[in-house]
């Protein structure tokens, strides 16, 4: 196959376009498609966990706890996300190597704070000069899980305490007179039912969250934007095999038909989720469903 297509007498046409989108750097293009996917199948039910805590920390009897959980709420919903994005993930690098230094260097006697520069020994680098490409790749896709995570969790904690208030009160009422407890109550009646209350508001979460994997870009990830930009920029013969020219707005309209796509499938998924969540519930879903049967 290479053979073929680095005969110059092939370089035309259709046959030119094959292998022109077989080279090494498509095919990373054509990788990074999965690490988005990867990306949202680990982000999204680590922001849940994150929501969750954050919602009932959020109500919870003990004040320092419940101050934890609106404080977290408040702060990271305020702050826009691209400056989180940027920050954070600079701040969490520079805590694990800072943790690092401590436990593996403790006769360090430089300080680790130079002017600007964050300077810890070798051995506390995350991850070591001496590692393979792929724990780089896979360290800096782990820095931008949590990243996410804990910005969604955020969004996704003011979703589901509000799911959690709208549980109607007469439930628990109920529940209480049965004699449960309330942590019976909360699992066995509260959460159950919020779930109907706040997929709504999570579908609209999962779509903005398909919609900020671009922002992987500016984490330092070779996402889908990254190779869009490197393959659809100008090429000049002295650089490579297949010169071109400015192709970007065909790249990226490749990025747009599978985002449409991708949302489109969530619609119809989530359509269907809520269908089956709402059946025999005491909601508008649940009462529209009871008239069209």
């Amino acid at each position: 196959m290479f053979a073929y297509c680095a005969d110059p007498d092939t370089l035309a046409g259709i046959k030119w376009l094959s292998c022109y989108l077989t080279t090494g750097k498509h095919l990373s293009f054509y990788g990074s498609f999965g690490t988005v996917l990867l990306l949202l199948a680990i982000t999204a039910p680590t922001a849940l966990l994150f929501g969750f805590g954050g919602a009932t920390a959020a109500r919870s009897p003990i004040a320092p706890l419940r101050w934890f959980g609106r404080g977290y709420i408040a702060i990271v919903r305020g702050v826009p996300d691209i400056a989180f994005f940027l920050f954070f993930v600079i701040a969490l690098d520079q805590a694990f190597e800072w943790m690092r230094h401590k436990a593996l260097c403790p006769d360090w006697d430089q300080p680790i704070r130079q002017g600007n520069d964050f300077v810890v020994c070798a051995q506390a680098k995350l991850p070591l000069s001496t590692s393979a490409q792929w724990l780089h790749e896979a360290y800096g896709l782990t820095l931008a899980v949590l990243t996410f995570a804990i910005v969604f969790g955020a969004f996704a904690a003011n979703v589901l305490f509000g799911a959690m208030r709208a549980v109607p009160h007469a439930q628990l009422e109920t529940a209480a007179a049965y004699g449960m407890s309330p942590r019976q109550t909360f699992w066995r009646v509260m959460v159950p039912q919020m779930w109907v209350y706040a997929l709504p508001g999570l579908s609209n979460l999962w779509m903005v969250l398909i919609k900020a994997t671009p922002l992987l870009f500016l984490l330092g990830v070779e996402d889908i934007v990254y190779w869009a930009r490197e393959l659809g920029g100008s090429k000049t013969a002295r650089f490579t095999d297949y010169p071109h020219g400015d192709w970007r707005m065909w790249y990226f309209f490749a990025l747009l038909v599978f985002y449409l796509a991708f949302t489109k499938v969530s619609e119809v998924f989530l359509d269907r989720i809520m269908a089956r969540l709402t059946k025999g519930q005491a909601t508008s879903g649940g009462e529209a469903q009871r008239k069209a049967a």
